[in-house]
């Protein structure tokens, strides 16, 4: 190298003024922000997203790199990782690329490989990556850059979507670079985007005079137009003309692309050796190239030593690495597209031969593979299924494209479009799914294999809420098959469609016959859909205690029905067995947006409103990061209805806007019903009883009131909203069906309570109000003993009763402590007329929304946890609760308290603390 451009690639100190890089002329602007973030989450001790966006050489690796040396200068750990085109199928390849790597790494392999082994629970697995990157930055700000993210693998993308938003009060610093906005980083943490464009003419002229070493010639500007403002562009073209000359020969390909020109100085073989590199990525193995090549690695070192001599590849010791993607991206055009394919086949052969996974063939597949390739269409469909749990969507499309390359009369047609049905139903993409079985159905198939197609589209038309084409087909399918597992199968599905109809003691038949061939046929998916349809059944028709029965049989099979066996015990009051159930589940990695339903549903019946709504935002936020809000219409009623408990009418109809757009884009029958209970609360609220009672009445178009599971804690509610409507027939009918679901649940004190509370405000009965007052004591449900007394209460105090006075008390009591401020309000002005004339009840002191009052208790106890130094982790192991439950505690706290970091955090919370002991607090 000569000393001119020796001079020219020398590094300034990192974060200094002196910067002589060529790729960073031109961008002082930018590397000053990027500074300015380093000591921001250095000093803060805040998260941060840096993302560097632009084309191919414009010098967001050479900045990023830059950022790199000056975290590490400036004390923080690094992780330095790179996305690979070619190797963007492996679940966290990019990630690990450079986590595993550093001095010293971020993390150990052994914590990697026990996440590893978890690959297939992405909410758990993230949870448990934050954990760990959380611990290491509780020590010293972490630094977690990755190249080239447009490449980044779906398992990747999805933690880089989720955990900077998680980790926002930890010092970590997230620098992305990519083509365009990946769009990864969601909300929470502050986000700055730096677009690099192209270079000025004065830092193009700069660069030249780093190449060159003396004033450039016009006619080297002149040139240097050619480059578009692209750093690494110009740069090549300045090497040619710092070999050559200005005015030597100018092959077009040399000033325009300096690259073709360098290339074609090169031998043959170490031409056709690139070549072969480019169709494995800008990473490979020379053992695998050599492969390709057909010739003994040994004899490769004269084209590898030129490759690496003309600045064309670099060793890192286990690979060789084209210098820069646009460098690997000329090589790759040369190669005519016939000739690109048969590379790539036979690279996957070659992965595939020396025993390499599915997800690593893959991408050369879906560049070569042609109809009628067997091989091709076995090894996406291994792939598939290899990364159907953690990247469905990626499965779908596997899947899809497999079944695309069999020949029509192919006799693995069937199979392989079986299997893109499961994947297309998996991923969400229900609608495809039900084409592509019915495209396979009209090829009319075997009979034995008609009803195996049916019976994977059975869960489609599930998903699809469509269980009357459901009961048909399954209906059909039993009638044409012979398998004994797909007929136990076939009849689960139509239990289950029917536990959604008319004629529950059918279905309940239907469900019993389901499990004895499932358990004839020894099928464990027949058992599981079996005992799950049962449990729904018994749910559905109020029959608390064998909707336990089944769910509990079906969660001792498959613990990922937990949940469904919590919330099964919680409509027959069993906290106590549900608490210890939400205990033991821990650190269960299946299904966590369900167990946070299932809390949310017992903080619910608790009357802990403030925890059930951080529950439900937390279940909410967990679906989004899945992109599967199945239950967002239920989770935003119950959080609407706790809004207008609290008196937070605002908020209540925010929720409510929600629901509405979410029905209109997906509607079905459940969401229909939740939805016009919620219009009917908030429209009794407004005043429009009449417009009220008739949202009551259209909840029960489909089913009556009570069969809606989530609606049986509010009975008494839509009673009264009857009678406020002066519709008593549609009273009397609630209070009715409130006392056949007590019959069915003769030990459930709630049941017993609630009936004998529709009956009372039905027929304006002391005595029964008394009655309710008096089992709900008994059971475990603080706001309907709230309900019942002041309702009692309010009754003694229009006779004149003294006794009104600890009834309406102990309501006021009761709402008050669950932060029903709204309710406890209302009885408030009833207490006072029940006291002595003049004595005023002291009314709730309002809500503050920013500062240390505006916590919960809950948030008041995670902060002191945090404050004190506890990780997100051991914060909800001391208070026995999820980890995703703390996170969204930790950014209310945040929000409301104006701070973006734990140190901060820990200031106000020792100031209050203070106040509080020098107040005597």
């Amino acid at each position: 190298m000569s000393p001119r451009r020796a001079e020219a690639v020398r590094v300034a100190e990192p974060g200094g003024a002196g910067v002589s890089r060529p790729g960073l002329r031109g961008r002082e602007a930018e590397l000053e922000q990027l500074r300015a973030l380093v000591a921001a989450v250095r000093d803060g001790g805040e998260g941060a997203v840096a993302i560097l966006l632009g084309e191919p050489g414009i010098g967001k690796t050479v900045l990023l790199q830059e950022a790199v040396s000056l975290a590490r200068a400036r004390g923080f750990v690094v992780s330095h990782g790179r996305a690979e085109e070619l190797h963007e199928l492996a679940p966290l390849a990019s990630l690990a690329s450079g986590l595993l790597h550093g001095d010293p790494p971020l993390l150990a392999r052994t914590d990697f490989a026990d996440l590893a082994d978890h690959h297939d629970q992405r909410i758990w697995l993230v949870e448990r990556l934050a954990q760990l990157i959380e611990e290491r930055a509780a020590d010293t700000p972490v630094l977690i850059a990755v190249d080239d993210v447009q490449w980044a693998d779906p398992l990747s993308r999805f933690a880089l979507g989720v955990m900077p938003a998680r980790l926002l009060s930890s010092p970590v610093l997230w620098l992305l670079t990519g083509r365009e906005d990946p769009h990864l980083y969601g909300q929470g943490p502050r986000t700055t985007t730096l677009a690099l464009r192209p270079l000025s003419e004065t830092a193009l002229a700069e660069l030249a005079h780093d190449v060159l070493g003396a004033q450039a010639p016009a006619r080297v500007a002149e040139l240097l137009d050619g480059a578009g403002g692209n750093p690494f562009l110009a740069t090549e073209m300045l090497s040619g003309i710092a070999a050559s000359g200005a005015d030597g020969p100018e092959p077009p390909e040399r000033l325009v692309l300096g690259v073709r020109g360098r290339l074609a100085e090169l031998r043959p073989d170490t031409l056709h050796f690139l070549r072969i590199g480019s169709v494995l990525g800008r990473a490979f193995s020379l053992a695998d190239a050599a492969a390709l090549c057909a010739r003994p690695a040994s004899t490769l070192s004269a084209e590898v030593d030129e490759a690496i001599a003309a600045a064309v590849l670099h060793d890192d010791g286990d690979r060789l690495l084209f210098r820069h993607d646009l460098l690997r991206e000329a090589v790759y055009a040369d190669l005519a597209p016939s000739v690109r394919g048969a590379l790539h086949r036979e690279a996957a052969r070659r992965l595939v031969a020396t025993g390499q996974s599915s997800t690593d063939a893959v991408p050369h597949l879906l560049k070569s593979a042609e109809p009628g390739d067997m091989e091709a269409i076995g090894l996406l469909g291994t792939a598939a299924q290899d990364v159907i749990a953690v990247m469905p969507d990626l499965a779908a499309d596997l899947s899809v494209r497999a079944l695309e390359l069999v020949p029509p009369h192919a006799p693995t047609l069937f199979d392989v479009g079986e299997r893109a049905i499961v994947a297309l139903t998996r991923a969400g993409r229900y609608t495809q799914a039900r084409k592509t079985g019915d495209a396979l159905l009209a090829r009319q198939p075997s009979l034995d294999v008609f009803a195996r197609l049916q019976c994977v589209l059975g869960d489609t038309l599930w998903h699809l809420d469509d269980v009357h084409e459901l009961t048909r087909r399954s209906t059909a399918a039993l009638a044409a098959v012979t398998d004994p597992v797909i007929r136990a199968r076939l009849t689960a599905r139509q239990a289950l469609a029917r536990s959604r109809g008319r004629d529950l003691a059918a279905a309940r038949v239907t469900g019993e016959l389901a499990l004895a061939e499932a358990e004839r046929a020894g099928d464990r998916e027949a058992r599981v859909l079996a005992l799950w349809g049962l449990g729904e059944i018994a749910l559905n028709a109020g029959d608390c205690a064998a909707a336990v029965a089944h769910h509990t049989a079906l969660s001792v099979f498959d613990t990922a029905f937990l949940p469904e066996e919590a919330v099964a015990r919680i409509h027959l009051d069993d906290f106590d067995i549900v608490r210890r159930l939400l205990r033991t589940a821990g650190d269960v990695p299946l299904r966590p947006a369900m167990l946070i339903w299932a809390q949310a549903t017992l903080n619910m019946g608790l009357g802990r409103l403030d925890d059930a709504d951080a529950d439900f935002v937390t279940a909410e936020r967990l679906e989004a990061d899945l992109d599967v809000p199945g239950n967002l219409v239920n989770i935003r009623v119950n959080r609407g209805l706790l809004a207008l408990l609290r008196g937070d009418r605002e908020a209540a109809r925010e929720h409510l806007d929600v629901v509405r757009a979410t029905v209109a884009e997906r509607p079905n029958t459940g969401n229909h019903a939740t939805h016009q209970y919620f219009e009917a609360v908030v429209a009794d609220a407004d005043g429009d009883h009449a417009a009220a009672a008739e949202r009551v009445r259209s909840v029960q178009r489909d089913h009556p009131f009570l069969r809606w599971r989530l609606l049986r804690p509010h009975l008494v509610q839509a009673v009264r909203i009857a009678l406020r409507g002066g519709d008593r027939i549609l009273a009397e009918d609630l209070a009715a069906q409130a006392g056949e679901h007590a019959a069915r649940n003769p030990t459930a004190p709630t049941a017993q309570g609630t009936a004998a509370h529709a009956a009372a405000l039905v027929t304006a009965d002391h005595q029964l109000l008394e009655g309710a007052v008096r089992i709900l004591l008994t059971g475990p449900r603080p706001l309907p003993l709230a309900a019942a007394s002041a309702d009692l209460g309010r009754a003694l105090l229009m006779a004149g009763d003294p006794a009104a006075t600890p009834a309406l008390t102990r309501a006021y009591d009761i709402y008050a402590q669950a932060g029903a401020d709204a309710e406890a309000d209302r009885i408030r002005a009833d207490l006072e007329r029940a006291t002595s004339p003049g004595r005023r009840t002291r009314g709730l002191r309002p809500r503050a929304d920013q500062g240390w009052d505006a916590l919960t208790g809950s948030e008041r106890k995670v902060a002191r946890l945090i404050a004190a130094g506890h990780t997100n982790r051991s914060a909800a192991q001391a208070l026995v609760v999820s980890p995703h439950t703390v996170n969204t505690h930790l950014a209310s706290i945040f929000r409301k308290l104006a701070v973006r970091s734990r140190v901060h955090l820990a200031r106000i919370v020792l100031a209050e603390d203070d106040t509080a002991t020098a107040t005597g607090g």
